[in-house]
C-alpha cells in the first residue's frame, strides 16, 4: 500500500480520498527521494486534529520501526490526544543500525541516513499540513546517536528532541561502521572525550551553510542514560551534556534526584527549558522509554 501523491495537504482528504487507515501502523512508499533504501511505517490517529506535529521515532540496532512503535508506546498516546503522527523509519543496513558514522550522514543533504530521514520529514509536513514549528526526533541506542546527529545536520526542522542512551554527535565519525560488529569501540566505551567547544564545533559543522538560510536556534534537548549502562558506557551522557550544554549556551544549575521516579537525577541546564540530562542509577541498556515525559518535553 501507498499513500497518493504529495500536495493533498490535509488529513482528512488523505482519509477519505485515499483510503490512508488510520488508528494502525501503515507503510508509506512514495516520501520522496531516499538514496540509502530507508523504510517507513506510520501511525495516524483517528480522528487526527488540524495541524498536526510530527515525531520522528528510530529503532536501536537490530530494530525495525513497527518493533520501535511496540517498545516506545506513543501510539495510544496519539490515540488519545489525536495531535500528532509518528514515523516509525527501518534501516536495513550494518545490523539495522543508523549511520552515523559516514561523511555522508554527517553532512546535510549529502545523501546519507539523514537525507533520507529528513526527507520523510519534509513530506510529513507536507502531506498532514503538520506545524512545521512542532517536529520532534526521538530514538534508543542507535536511535539516540541519530536523533543528535537529525538535530546537528537539520537544526531547522526540529524544534525538540529526547532519546535514550546514546551518544554525542559525531562521536563515531570516520568509524567503518556504526553497529556493535563494525564500529571503531573508542566511543561505545565512552572513551572519546573532548571539551564543549570542541564537541559543539564538530556538530555545527554538519550543518553547514545551506543557500537562503541564515542558522538559527538549535532544538532543545533532553537526553537519557543508565548508570550501569555496559554496552553505550555512562561517560556518553556527560560528552552528550558538554556538547549541547555549549550549542545551547547553557551552564549546568542543579540536580534534582528520584525525578520522574526513584533513583533517576534529572541534570538540569540553565532554567531547565533548553537541556536536561537524566541519569538513572541501576539502568543498563538501554534507558526503558518514557513516552509522557517525551510528549511533556515536545509540549504535548
Amino acid at each position: 500500500m501507498s499513500v497518493c501523491p504529495q500536495g493533498l495537504g490535509s488529513t482528512a482528504v488523505l482519509a477519505s480520498k485515499c483510503g490512508v487507515a488510520t488508528g494502525s501502523l501503515q507503510p508509506v512508499t512514495n516520501f520522496g527521494e531516499h538514496p540509502t533504501g530507508l523504510d517507513l511505517q506510520i501511525y495516524v490517529p483517528k480522528n487526527l486534529g488540524p495541524n498536526p506535529t510530527v515525531i520522528l521515532a528510530l529503532h536501536y540496532c537490530s530494530g525495525t520501526g513497527p518493533l520501535y512503535s511496540q517498545l516506545s508506546n506513543y501510539d495510544p498516546l496519539a490515540d488519545a490526544r489525536r495531535s500528532f503522527v509518528v514515523l516509525y523509519p527501518s534501516t536495513p543496513h550494518d545490523n539495522n543500525c543508523w549511520d552515523v558514522a559516514s561523511s555522508k550522514s554527517l553532512t546535510r543533504d549529502a545523501g546519507g541516513d539523514t537525507t533520507s530521514l529528513a526527507n520523510m520529514v519534509r513530506w510529513a509536513i507536507s502531506e498532514y499540513d503538520a506545524d512545521p514549528s512542532k517536529i520532534f526526533v526521538t530514538g534508543s541506542s542507535s536511535g539516540c546517536m541519530m536523533s543528535n546527529v537529525m538535530a546537528a545536520t537539520y537544526p531547522d526542522l526540529f524544534s525538540a528532541v529526547s532519546c535514550y542512551s546514546g551518544v554525542a554527535a559525531g562521536c563515531l565519525a570516520g568509524s567503518p561502521g556504526a553497529s556493535p560488529t563494525t564500529a571503531d569501540p573508542t566511543c561505545a566505551n565512552g572513551d572519546n572525550r573532548k571539551t564543549g567547544p570542541e564537541w559543539a564545533a564538530l556538530l555545527k559543522g554538519m550543518f553547514g551553510k545551506p543557500e537562503g538560510y541564515t542558522e538559527g536556534e538549535y532544538p532543545k534537548v533532553q537526553t537519557w542514560h543508565g548508570e550501569a549502562d555496559l554496552f553505550i558506557n555512562y561517560p556518553n551522557l556527560a560528552e552528550q551534556l558538554k556538547q549541547w550544554s555549549t550549542v545551547l549556551g547553557v551552564s549546568f544549575s542543579k540536580n534534582e534526584t528520584d525525578t520522574p521516579q526513584s533513583g533517576y537525577t534529572k541534570i538540569v541546564y540553565g532554567d531547565g527549558s533548553k537541556l536536561i540530562g537524566y541519569s538513572a542509577r541501576g539502568v543498563g541498556h538501554t534507558v526503558p522509554v518514557h513516552p509522557e515525559a517525551d510528549l511533556q518535553w515536545f509540549g504535548l
